[in-house]
C-alpha cells in the first residue's frame, strides 16, 4: 500500500524530514519525503496498512517539540511502487 500524504504547520527547518526518514526506516516503510514550495512537506510511504497505520499515528502524536503538525491530508491506496528504501528529497 502507498500513503500519500501532505503536512501542513510548522514542518520546515525543524527537522521534520530527517524524523520522518528516521521514522520510516525504523518501521520498515520505503519512500521519500521532500519540501514544497508552499511551506507544506510531501510524503509517500510504502509498506503494509500495519505500517503505515503506525506511522501515520506517530506523526500525529508528535515527533519532536519544534514539529507543529496542523494537519494530515492521507490518501491511501493499493498501488505499490516497489521503493528500496526511503530517502530525503530535494
Amino acid at each position: 500500500m502507498i500513503a500519500h500524504i501532505i503536512a501542513t504547520g510548522k514542518v520546515q527547518g525543524v527537522g521534520f524530514r530527517f524524523t520522518v526518514q528516521q521514522k520510516a526506516i525504523s518501521l520498515e516503510i520505503t519512500g521519500w519525503v521532500k519540501n514544497l514550495p508552499d511551506g507544506t512537506v510531501e510524503i509517500e510511504a510504502e509498506g503494509t496498512k500495519e505500517q503505515l497505520d503506525k506511522f501515520i499515528q506517530t506523526m500525529k502524536k508528535g515527533l519532536n517539540p519544534f514539529i507543529k503538525i496542523k494537519e494530515l491530508h492521507v490518501e491511501i491506496t493499493d498501488e505499490l511502487k516497489g521503493y528500496k528504501n526511503f530517502r530525503v528529497l530535494y
